[in-house]
């Protein structure tokens, strides 16, 4: 399979927001990991388990209403390596482990 990309737009009124931080709200990094991990597993065979996070890095902050492109491609093991992008603007990536299960599969 080649790369695929995926958008999403934060949404406003999230409610991790309230926490994150009031008067500069910004997108907790958990929200980008599970946007990813909801992608990739979109794109697999379904399988007992969960998809993991194999590592990340946040490299700039996101805020409410953005939109980001999340852009996955085929790593090791049946996993993927994503970037995510405000334009052209990358603001994290990592790679996504599949459930024990699914490793190995192409």
């Amino acid at each position: 399979m080649t790369e695929r990309t995926f958008t999403w737009q934060v949404p406003t009124d999230h409610p991790a927001f309230a926490g994150h931080f009031p008067g500069r709200p910004i997108v907790p990094g958990v929200l980008l990991l599970d946007q990813a991990l909801l992608f990739a597993a979109s794109l697999a065979a379904p399988a007992p388990g969960r998809w993991q996070v194999g590592q990340a890095k946040f490299l700039a902050p996101v805020g409410p209403g953005t939109r980001l492109d999340f852009l996955l491609r085929p790593g090791a093991r049946g996993g993927w390596v994503f970037a995510v992008r405000h334009g052209s603007l990358e603001v994290a990536c990592g790679s996504l482990t599949p459930p024990p299960a699914a490793a190995g599969r192409p």
